[in-house]
């Protein structure tokens, strides 16, 4: 019999968490998943990754942006679109998804808890229901941190979760804005920045950096950016915001305005403040178990995931970059396996990053710019979704798919897109850099037709044609 309660303690039930849950209890360990909430599925199933993606599938149905190139900018499936007939789908979606989750965790004997968990020691936590009234200790053999984050905010901005929000907050919104300011030009800014412009208000989208979304290829940044501007969103990058203050009243509704240090003031109905998460780790006590997190609140971990405190492993957003729920349910695999001694791998440089604005981003492998920095010689392939005759079909003139290969081997490097469906056509190029395929690949391989799948080919094709070499 072992000597503690559990084999192993999860602290969290977001994607990383169920998923280090569900591999222990498939090794026939012991298992407990502690849950603060009364739900399951963390911020990803709550607050974050499914209701926003769901809510911008619901913006772009509603606003008619898929058929406005065939019967123009004016076409919209509702006329007056209200935060109400944006939520219905999403609480569906929500409900749907918390009562799947819970089924399989219940389904593979995991036992949950609905609890505050707080280190007492390494091996030692304390479980406090949510309104104070009881308490107990548990012990784990080991412990898995997945506790997510929790939306930055500033002490001298006066955040109220109505006039001046947090990404947390945007579904509890009473109504739509006519003008909106999004603080912050990460993957959340942007991603809401356009699902408001595109259901037609006017944004305004403020960062400190000079370009979006820095760790993306720049061509497609800079095609993100086009897009934004011709959806009349107004972006002052390398501007920084002194203070935000509720400003007078217009027709009876308060605003607020927003100093930058260049001097700019910018009014909007409404302000989302979105520079960044901070782990969730204030509530648990870590330094007690050794453990010390930085001024964000993440915590450091090894290629195992395993803290400096041996026996306790951290995954998914609390441990940072790239705080993607694809990514944070394959670190609680490995972090389960690593910690019972089964031998897993995985392949981090090939995880495919989705990020879903409008139009959609998605990417695997290098991009230009950390080839040219590595000084690998390198060529382009490019295929325009107006090329290819799925692209007229849907309506996306605009999207871009490129792939990157190397120079002398041409073997394939990366692969970026954006527009309709890239974060599901990536897949094809990541499957092909997996087994260290060459560009020839796509030359070779017949596409069904019409597919977005054949921008593959052409981009291919492209690049064959930079290289001057005809493949037989």
């Amino acid at each position: 019999m072992s000597k503690f309660d559990y084999d192993l303690v999860v602290i969290g039930s977001g994607p990383a968490g169920q998923r280090a849950a569900i591999q222990a209890a498939k090794l026939e360990k012991r298992v407990a998943l502690v849950e603060k909430k009364t739900v399951v599925g963390g911020i990803c199933i709550n607050t974050g990754t499914i209701p926003s993606k769901t809510l911008r599938e619901a913006v772009l149905y509603l606003s008619g942006y898929r058929e406005r190139s065939v019967y123009g900018a004016s076409y919209t499936v509702k006329q007056n679109i209200t935060m109400q007939d944006l939520l219905l789908r999403t609480d569906h979606v929500i409900r749907h998804e918390v009562d799947v989750t819970r089924h399989q965790l219940i389904r593979n004997r995991v036992e949950l808890i609905t609890a505050g968990a707080s280190f007492i020691d390494s091996r030692t936590l304390r479980l406090e229901s949510s309104d104070g009234s009881s308490q107990r200790t548990v012990t784990a053999e080991k412990i898995v941190v997945a506790t997510g984050t929790e939306a930055t905010k500033t002490d001298h901005i006066p955040f109220d979760g109505k006039r001046i929000f947090t990404s947390d907050d945007i579904l509890h919104l009473d109504k739509l804005p006519k003008t909106v300011a999004v603080v912050g030009a990460g993957v959340i800014g942007c991603e809401y920045a356009s699902m408001f412009a595109t259901l037609g208000v006017r944004v305004t989208l403020v960062d400190m950096r000079d370009q979006l979304l820095p760790f993306v290829d720049s061509e497609i940044t800079d095609a993100l950016a086009y897009q934004l501007r011709e959806n009349r969103v107004t972006l002052r990058l390398g501007e920084e915001v002194a203070a935000i203050e509720r400003d007078g009243e217009v027709n009876g509704e308060s605003r607020v305005r927003l100093h930058l240090s260049s001097g700019k003031q910018i009014v909007a109905d409404k302000c989302l403040y979105s520079i960044g998460r901070t782990g969730a780790t204030s509530r648990i006590s870590a330094e007690l178990a050794g453990l010390q997190p930085d001024d964000r609140g993440r915590l450091k971990v090894d290629e195992h995931y395993q803290t400096p405190v041996e026996g306790i492993y951290a995954v998914g957003d609390v441990i940072g970059f790239p705080s993607l729920a694809s990514t944070s349910m394959e670190q609680g695999r490995l972090a389960a396996c690593h910690a019972f001694g089964v031998d897993s791998k995985s392949v981090p440089e090939l995880f495919p990053y989705g990020i879903y604005t409008i139009p959609e981003i998605s990417m695997v492998g290098k991009n230009e710019e950390e080839l040219t920095s590595e000084g690998v010689p390198y060529e382009v392939g490019k295929a325009r979704y107006r090329e290819i005759a799925r692209g007229q079909i849907i309506g996306d003139l605009s999207g871009l798919l490129k792939l990157i290969f190397n120079y002398e081997t041409r073997q394939l490097l990366g692969v970026h897109i954006i527009g309709e469906g890239a974060s599901e056509l990536i897949h094809i190029g990541q499957a092909v850099l997996a087994f260290n395929g060459k560009v020839d690949y796509f030359v070779k391989t017949v596409f069904n037709y019409p597919t977005l799948a054949e921008c593959y080919k052409t981009a291919a094709y492209d690049g064959m044609n930079r290289l001057g070499v005809t493949l037989t």
